[in-house]
């Protein structure tokens, strides 16, 4: 390696063949150098269809996948994925977070959700990778969010608040067994924490 080559970051963990689903193809293709900086290669894909097609080819070890990918909605492609390979990490990437689309996309089988932009060490934390210099520091402060676990928990609560505290009714609003909303209420979250420390 010569003086003008920065190092290579060696990111530790069951590294595979990646896919980055968005419309976006400048920040596709950004993300894409970047995380194959970090050892990490990907295919990109434009819509729900040229995902599912390269993803049906070789399934992927994960997918970075953006909710609005033009006039489809990123949140289809999470259980077919998730049926091609079902140790594969998924997370949704969006520039339109809410409480409503991350509950929603973890019920359909979603790992993580990320807002945009996330940086490279924000994803890699999401992927369940580690590098060398993913450690939080002061400066990754955008990369500091609610974690899914306080989002889901919230979404409930306000459910709980929405039907006097009614268990069952509350498990119909959330389209969910009264058993599994009380194992999630017996698990309260932990404080917020940044992305990188999950």
């Amino acid at each position: 390696m010569n003086a003008t080559t920065p190092p290579r970051a060696v990111v530790n963990g069951p590294l595979g063949l990646g896919l980055i689903v968005d419309d976006d193809d400048t920040y596709a293709a950004t993300l894409q150098r970047s995380l194959a900086r970090r050892g990490v290669d990907t295919r990109t894909a434009g819509s729900v269809r040229q995902a599912l097609d390269l993803a049906l080819q070789q399934p992927p070890a994960f997918a970075l996948v953006d909710l609005k990918l033009g006039a489809e909605s990123g949140l289809q492609l999470i259980r077919p994925l998730r049926e091609l390979r079902a140790d594969m990490r998924i997370v949704l990437v969006t520039g339109y977070a809410s409480v409503a689309t991350a509950v929603d996309a973890i019920k359909r089988g979603a790992d993580d959700y990320l807002p945009k932009p996330a940086s490279v060490n924000a994803i890699l934390a999401a992927l369940g990778l580690e590098s060398p210099d993913a450690a939080p520091t002061p400066a990754q402060a955008p990369d500091t969010m609610m974690p899914l676990r306080r989002l889901e928990w919230e979404h409930i609560q306000q459910a709980l608040n929405d039907t006097g505290g009614n268990i069952s009714a509350t498990a119909r609003l959330l389209g969910m067994h009264r058993r599994s909303l009380q194992r999630k209420l017996g698990k309260r979250p932990g404080p917020e924490r940044s992305v990188v420390g999950l």
